[in-house]
């Protein structure tokens, strides 16, 4: 009786589902499997990043979708850029990597900074009101009024309706899009 419950479970179970046009128009979610695979990954750029006093890792965000690992924020220097390439190749388990680091130039003021945390706290708030925005896959920078927004979000209408909202945010005098579709 056992072994026919059993075989009964594992047969309704190794079925594969139908495929329809739609389901293969559509990139293939994440698996929990690579999900974790690309957290460990982040977590091990980070890591490298924070590791390096020349890269000041804590002013790079990292995300990583599906091994892709996408660098964004703001550095003092091209140097900078090529340490953070370089440690972030270095990583196991690395397929690409997506530079999206701008430079920041002049320093900021420590008014301009607080200025900059406030536009950041706006632009945050206006992507979360936004149901067709995930605003939770995106990461938002600001440094002298210039927005970055970065992350692996789900469609091109998200990045230009994220763009659209931040543009119209007090305060931001340019938005800078680091954001990539989910492949």
């Amino acid at each position: 009786m056992f072994a026919v419950s059993v075989a009964a479970l594992t047969t309704g179970c190794s079925r594969p589902e139908p495929e329809t046009a739609a389901a293969t128009a559509v990139a293939a979610p994440a698996t929990v499997g690579t999900k974790l695979d690309d957290t460990v990954i982040t977590a091990k750029v980070k890591s490298a990043l924070m590791a390096d006093q020349d890269i000041k890792g804590f002013d790079i965000k990292v995300e990583t979708r599906k091994g892709t690992v996408l660098l964004s924020g703001f550095v003092d220097n091209l140097a900078q850029v090529d340490r953070a390439m370089a440690a972030t190749r270095g990583i196991e388990g690395v397929l690409a990597i997506e530079n999206g680091m701008t430079l920041k130039g002049d320093s900021a003021t420590v008014g301009t900074q607080l200025d900059d945390g406030i536009i950041t706290t706006r632009v945050k708030s206006a992507l979360l009101a936004e149901p067709s925005v995930s605003s939770t896959q995106i990461a938002v920078v600001t440094r002298k009024g210039e927005v970055q927004l970065s992350g692996f979000v789900d469609s091109q209408a998200q990045i230009d309706r994220a763009i659209a909202l931040v543009q119209l945010v007090e305060g931001v005098r340019a938005v800078t899009n680091e954001m990539s579709v989910k492949k």
